[in-house]
């Protein structure tokens, strides 16, 4: 008799005298396709950002494009109408449908409202399709007398981080049967949209251009906040109690794809999604576990670059690659290698980790991964010094969890290859020092490390010369390169001669016995030692071959656990410094100053924990410092985990509302705790 299908978790807010509009136009939903394209706004339905729309597909050459704005939602009860969605004004006035908001949910990761509108009450449901640029939504009447309502879309053609529109012209709207088409412009892509009603043509040409749209967030973050945008008609039927009725949106061809039951795409969604859950290991598939492996699933896309697939098919293999973060980061080669462990290995999802590996091996050059793909081009950005030995940190936790021979003999080469390249020094004057073994690097004008914020040209954490986690990470690739050449019953003599050296020059070069840590960079532009107190030395003791002696380990720990260890992660730099700035607040030089000098940054926690346990190995103390993690999943984006939060309290989530490697450490490290 086959198991019944996990259910799906639920993150539920209830508003029994309607939502406070100015406190949930800070909380975000998020669907995505599983190929960079995504739909998102905040519970309200006001759009705040120039990321937020119905529908932001990945088009060719284009990238990420948004293509509807929004759809304005009216209902008419008895003769009164009712706004559901908000929209928010240049002149501070808004459109509050949030009052009429009863409940707002997530089922799995389906969003879902419901709203009182006079007698009458309704729920809302939206759905991306996976593996397609097609939504479709949901209103079912739940109790009262029938209901009229009023479906008008503000259809766009700008690229998601482009800027606002202030003039719009009016699309080119076609009939066809139950579908309405329409183009933004002749380069744009042909939108197909239909309203599934039994009455008569549910279409009205009736054009309008609406008010300045206020987008709050863009304002708080120093941009353009103001897009007008215009709508060419409205949708409109009757929902009868008890009824059901759907609206899809696609710009994929044929236009068959909105001849289905849109009742089944839902149902095979969430089907969809139950399968995720079946495949995560047992302890995964409940409780703070089983969302977060839902959340890992909105990172792992087909890559947008045709050539991936080709490269994949002629194989016989298949291409995957990790979206970074919502809602404005591509596929990054160092966050898909540090998230590859908590967003495959800990769900469940071995062949997609194994066609990430080979996804980024097809792109190494020079002895390097790509550090980002920009959005719709094809080829990578290779300005990082750690992206590629992270690499040898997955490629080993995915050997771990699989024993893939096949695979580690053939990444086996090409790992041979970079570590070459560094010895010999490579690109942005990455190498190893002949004198002592360590790893340097550091160009100018270019930001190498993790820590790698630029604005107009100001590289702000530079971290030129040799680096704690760089070092860190260059000594566990060695160690495991011995490893692996000896499994492969090659020569791994040259491999341990070098860590040894490396790791002896390591503990004589970084200790810093006055401040009872590690140096964060060594041999520095100004040829003098860092002192600053930051996260990076944790990885000298978490990593799978720790180059820290251990007798470091214990004093270390005591140092970040008192300077930088929060509810949500680590601060990037210790308060008392002289760079150090508590909030990330402003526009964006402001930010970009404070980017990685005290920020928090979520995915931190997870080495921080492998690092205790090692210390200490009390799995429920560990668990306990993932509580303020298990918190955040109710706030700013729903069931997702933030890039980086405020260094003071009350640690206000900043940046992306849904970040790869956030989520993936935090799963990661809920499995790693789990006491039963």
């Amino acid at each position: 008799m086959n198991e019944p299908a996990p259910a799906l978790p639920r993150l539920s807010f209830d508003f029994p005298d309607g939502a406070d509009f100015s406190d949930s136009v800070h909380h975000e939903w998020l669907l995505t396709n599983g190929r960079g394209g995504y739909a998102s706004g905040t519970v309200v339905g006001c759009n705040t950002r120039r990321y937020h729309g119905l529908f932001i597909p990945t088009l060719e050459k284009l990238g990420r494009t948004v293509l509807m704005a929004r759809l304005e939602e009216t209902a008419l009860v008895d003769g009164e109408r009712y706004r559901l969605t908000s929209e928010e004004h240049d002149d501070g006035a808004w459109e509050d449908g949030a009052r009429h908001l009863r409940h707002f949910h997530l089922e799995g990761l389906i969003p879902v409202w419901e709203y009182a509108v006079g007698r009458a009450r309704l729920r809302r449901r939206c759905v991306m399709v996976h593996g397609e640029d097609t939504v479709f939504l949901q209103w079912e009447h739940l109790s009262g007398p029938e209901v009229t309502l009023h479906l008008r879309p503000y259809p766009v053609l700008r690229p998601h981080d482009g800027p606002l529109l202030k003039e719009v012209g009016a699309p080119i709207v076609t009939l066809r049967g139950p579908l309405v088409e329409l183009r933004n412009g002749e380069d744009g892509p042909l939108q197909r949209m239909r309203l599934y009603s039994d009455g008569p043509t549910p279409y009205v040409s009736l054009a309008e251009t609406s008010r300045p749209q206020h987008l709050r967030t863009e304002k708080a973050r120093g941009y353009d906040f103001t897009e007008v945008q215009h709508s060419p008609g409205y949708f409109t039927a009757t929902l009868k109690p008890g009824g059901t009725l759907y609206f899809g949106l696609t710009v994929e061809a044929p236009g068959h794809l909105l001849e289905r039951n849109p009742q089944e795409v839902f149902e095979r969604e969430l089907g969809r999604q139950e399968r995720l859950l079946e495949r995560a290991p047992e302890h995964a598939r409940t409780g703070v576990p089983a969302r977060l492996v839902l959340a890992a699933d909105q990172f792992i896309i087909d890559p947008p670059r045709p050539a991936d697939a080709a490269w994949a098919r002629s194989m016989g293999l298949d291409a995957r690659s990790v979206i970074a973060g919502y809602p404005w980061f591509t596929d990054w080669g160092r966050d898909t290698m540090i998230s590859l462990d908590g967003l495959t290995l800990a769900t469940g999802r071995y062949r997609e980790a194994a066609a990430i590996l080979r996804t980024f091996q097809h792109y190494v050059r020079d002895g390097l991964i790509p550090n980002y793909f920009p959005d719709g081009e094809n080829e990578g950005v290779y300005h990082t010094a750690d992206a590629t030995l992270w690499f040898f940190h997955a490629v080993d936790r995915y050997l771990e969890e699989t024993g893939d021979e096949a695979l580690l003999r053939d990444l086996f080469p090409t790992m041979q290859d970079i570590v070459a390249h560094h010895q010999k020094g490579t690109r942005f004057h990455i190498g190893v020092d002949p004198a002592d073994g360590l790893l340097r690097q550091g160009q100018d004008g270019y930001q190498l490390t993790w820590m790698d914020a630029k604005v107009e040209g100001w590289v702000v954490t530079p971290r030129r010369g040799k680096a704690v986690e760089i070092n860190a990470l260059w000594f566990n690739a060695l160690r495991l390169m011995a490893g692996w050449a000896e499994r492969l019953g090659l020569e791994s003599g040259p491999y341990r001669a070098a860590a040894e050296k490396a790791q002896g020059s390591f503990n004589r070069r970084f200790w810093n016995e006055a401040a009872g840590c590690l140096y964060d960079v060594v041999d520095g532009e100004d040829g003098r030692e860092d002192a600053s107190v930051r996260p990076n030395q944790v990885f000298a003791i978490s990593l799978k071959h720790p180059v820290l002696k251990r007798d470091k380990w214990a004093q270390v720990l005591e140092v970040v656990r008192r300077e930088l260890v929060t509810p949500v992660g680590l601060r990037s730099l210790a308060p008392g410094s002289k760079d150090y700035k508590p909030k990330y607040d402003g526009d964006l030089r402001a930010r970009d100053a404070a980017y990685h000098q005290g920020t928090v940054w979520g995915w931190l926690m997870g080495h921080y924990v492998d690092a205790t346990l090692k210390v200490s190995p009390d799995l429920k103390a560990a668990r306990a410092l993932l509580s303020g993690m298990e918190d955040h999943l109710s706030h700013a984006g729903i069931g997702q985990i933030s890039e980086i939060f405020d260094a003071t309290e009350p640690y206000r989530p900043r940046g992306c509302f849904a970040q790869a490697w956030s989520v993936a450490e935090a799963l990661r490290v809920f499995s790693k705790t789990n006491v039963g």
